[in-house]
């Protein structure tokens, strides 16, 4: 990463720069997240649209809310500066625009996929109290304490932004550290989800009578919190899949042991997470999926209506 030193003079002081990827390469992945930016920017937006008229417990609609802006943020900004960021090294750009492009795009990038990655954390975080605290829950978990956790991510992920300003070597080995205990945290959670849900049914299936099988620590509604869980952990599963290779590389790269290719992909494919959850909010979650339905409905109803109007007045 380019650094500047003096009046304007620039020297390379980190890597990775990419300087070596074939163009083959950069144009591949610039096209590539072209368009991943345009569905993550429009398909988060829908998503936020239609979260208005989802009946979804507000501390963890919240959750969503921030997810979806954090992805939203990753399809407008971050993607269509990682883009310029690619093509100013087999481009002719000005040597000081490429390096604030630079580090604006790195800036960025660590703070909202920083962001999105500790809420999508929370959310699993947050299924899991659901189960263990049963009626206690909406109690625990309310909506004052779910904005200041929020805002914490926020300061967190400010935080090591700011870092990538004086010493960008830290913030790799900070990263090393976040992404696999994040994920990990997620992985935790849903495999004691399962376990306790599991055990949950064998007592169901054993005729234990609801009240004492609950015993105050669950939800009384087993099978409406199963299928919650089931749609959520989708994301968490999208979640593991797009940032564990990129947790390797960066693990490889401390390590001494550096490929842009693979860096440049598992960018990408960290990216990719920002519009692959809409498409998971869709798919498996029925009340998003209804919203989603009635906010397409409404434009294309307007264009109807308008339709029919301009016809009755030409005849």
């Amino acid at each position: 990463m380019a650094n500047i030193t003096g009046e304007g003079n620039f020297t390379t002081k980190l890597k990775p720069v990419f300087m070596e990827l074939p163009f083959g390469i950069v144009e591949l992945f610039s096209a590539l997240n072209i368009f991943l930016s345009t569905t993550a920017s429009l398909g988060n937006a829908l998503i936020l649209i239609a979260l208005q008229n989802v009946s979804i417990y507000p501390p963890t609609k919240l959750f969503f809310r921030c997810l979806s802006v954090t992805d939203l943020c990753v399809g407008l900004i971050v993607q269509p500066l990682y883009v310029a960021f690619l093509l100013s090294h087999v481009t002719a750009v000005n040597e000081k625009v490429a390096y604030y492009v630079s580090e604006m795009y790195n800036v960025l990038s660590w703070i909202l996929c920083g962001i999105s990655l500790l809420t999508s954390t929370a959310i699993s975080v947050d299924r899991l109290l659901a189960l263990f605290l049963g009626l206690r829950y909406r109690h625990v978990v309310t909506l004052r304490r779910v904005r200041v956790v929020i805002i914490l991510f926020w300061l967190i992920s400010a935080l090591i932004g700011s870092i990538r300003f004086s010493r960008s070597g830290v913030i790799f080995i900070l990263a090393s550290v976040i992404v696999p205990l994040s994920l990990v945290t997620s992985i935790f959670s849903y495999t004691r989800i399962y376990l306790k849900v599991r055990h949950q049914q064998a007592q169901v299936n054993n005729h234990v009578p609801q009240g004492r099988a609950n015993a105050g620590e669950i939800p009384l509604n087993i099978e409406r919190y199963k299928k919650s869980v089931s749609s959520i952990s989708w994301v968490q599963l999208a979640l593991v899949a797009c940032y564990a290779p990129f947790g390797i590389v960066l693990a490889l790269y401390i390590c001494g042991k550096e490929n842009d290719v693979a860096w440049v992909a598992t960018l990408t494919q960290v990216y990719f997470n920002s519009s692959l959850n809409p498409i998971l909010y869709c798919w498996k979650i029925r009340e998003v999926r209804k919203a989603v339905r009635d906010t397409l409905r409404q434009p294309l109803l307007l264009i109807n209506c308008h339709w029919l109007y301009r016809s009755k007045v030409a005849e």
